[in-house]
């Protein structure tokens, strides 16, 4: 390579620096001010660094078969600014992929016919603010409270009001905040936390935040904090059928609740993005597990268009917090063995709550469960029959494909690397991570393999069942 070369690559990667550090200023007006997220497929920039906008296009080369570049992407959103946008998820990888494939007329001509329907400068998604309760601060409450918190604004008006947790010992409100401060896992919280321990509170980015210091649901009374109207959102995995549930709505100033565990009896199990029409006027409803979210999708992208006959699925899963550091008795087969030192073969009901979301494929899975000395990433292994037999290339671009263009498109990540591990996908949003090397297809079966962050992802998918039940609809475009 002459030194022609380097130079040539160094003043390109200068270049998409420079024109990074112009989009974080962009991306945060229109958020802040419209409403209006920004995306590179699927990527978020809000909160971005320049390296992590960097990343977000490259990201598009599995996408579109080509890196969309920082150029073309600075055109969509300088265009984007002078529109009266009003709040919606807008995908400028997309739109720069769409008006370069259309090849004819002005930015600002395509944006507008693109864009027309939150073209009308409505900033509000909901009338009045909506409080929010976490009752639990584990794993999955204090990831719930990082996205909250990111992401409130004038239009994003959903707001976490308190969290509700066991104790109240010395020193508890400190060590909360510290774990929400730093988390060894998804890294430092964005932002400044202070705690005011006069009140019982903690601020985190200017939201004031109540703890709440409770052994049951019925010991609470919300309106006596100003709490109304409220979302409780169970994190304890303590209370999963209606009747359990039911108790959450005891206090004054609840009005609904949602849970984050697999819910037994009549609760309705959602996926978003595959099931959420489901949800009415249900006062309780679930979020599924971690594991349902992640093989869902992939399951009903596989089926609409081969047809599953049968299939299991195996879910290599990190050790969670109900495992034993060291080995010591629990009331679970295996469980009690150190977590950090064994393979723990243990069962999951993910199978069998598919068909919670998907009816069709009731009755032809089966599952299991390897629990693993990894602290945060799992994987499922989901060998399955086909009535319709795809080669290895046709089943990998039809995943690609609903990944980048269908309403799976917020559930469905794809990756096209031979060198990629578990590691390389924390803090992914998608509740599945398609790896389309290992697919492994043979007349009518396939082996396809789905990586999935069993906090983050899944808390992202929390987050969307949470909007659709307080009826707070974001746009995604382009469609």
């Amino acid at each position: 390579m002459t030194s022609e070369h380097s130079k040539a690559y160094l003043e390109a990667y200068i270049r998409d620096q420079y024109l990074a550090e112009l989009m974080i200023p962009s991306v945060g007006q229109l958020y802040r001010e419209q409403g209006v997220i920004v995306t590179v497929f699927g990527r978020k920039l809000m909160n971005a660094s320049v390296i992590d906008i960097i990343k977000a296009h490259r990201f598009g080369r599995n996408m579109v078969g080509q890196q969309p570049t920082l150029e073309d992407t600075s055109a969509v959103l300088e265009a984007m600014k002078q529109m009266n946008l009003g709040a919606s998820r807008i995908d400028i990888g997309k739109l720069a992929y769409g008006y370069s494939s259309a090849g004819k007329g002005t930015i600002e001509g395509y944006l507008a016919q693109e864009l027309s329907s939150v073209n009308t400068g409505d900033r509000n998604l909901l009338p009045h603010p909506q409080d929010v309760v976490l009752y639990g601060f584990g794993r999955i409450g204090r990831i719930l409270a990082r996205l909250l918190i990111e992401r409130t604004t004038a239009s994003n008006k959903l707001r976490l009001r308190a969290i509700v947790v066991r104790g109240g010992r010395d020193g508890d409100l400190e060590k909360r905040a510290s774990l929400l401060r730093r988390d060894s896992i998804h890294g430092p919280f964005n932002g400044s936390i202070t705690v005011d321990s006069e009140n019982n509170a903690i601020i985190a980015n200017g939201n004031y935040i109540k703890v709440i210091y409770a052994n049951q649901p019925e010991d609470i009374d919300y309106k006596e904090f100003d709490i109304d109207n409220a979302l409780i959102v169970d994190n304890t995995g303590k209370f999963k059928d209606e009747a359990a549930l039911s108790r959450h709505l005891v206090p004054n100033g609840a009005s609904k609740v949602l849970l984050t565990a697999p819910a037994g009896g009549n609760v309705k199990n959602i996926v978003f993005g595959v099931n959420q029409d489901m949800i009415a006027d249900d006062k309780i409803v679930c979020a599924a597990s971690c594991t349902t979210n992640a093989i869902t999708p992939v399951l009903k992208a596989i089926n609409d268009r081969y047809e599953i006959v049968n299939g299991h699925v195996e879910t290599v899963h990190s050790y969670t917090n109900d495992q034993n550091l060291i080995d010591n008795y629990h009331s679970a087969e295996r469980r009690g063995r150190s977590a950090p030192l064994n393979m723990v073969l243990t069962s999951t009901g993910a199978a069998q709550a598919v068909s919670k979301a998907l009816p069709e494929l009731a009755g032809k899975l089966t599952g299991n469960a390897i629990r693993v000395p990894t602290p945060n990433v799992s994987m499922a292994v989901m060998n399955l029959n086909l009535a319709h037999a795809p080669t290895r290339d046709e089943l990998n671009t039809h995943i690609r494909d609903v990944a980048y263009d269908s309403p799976l498109s917020e559930q469905i990540a794809y990756s096209a690397s031979s060198e990629v591990v578990s590691t390389d996908f924390v803090g992914t949003p998608e509740p599945a991570i398609f790896d389309s090397v290992a697919t492994i297809v043979q007349d009518n079966s396939c082996v396809v393999y789905v990586w999935y962050d069993n906090e983050y992802g899944y808390s992202v998918q929390v987050v969307r069942v949470m909007r659709h039940m307080v009826g707070m609809h974001i746009p995604a475009l382009p469609i």
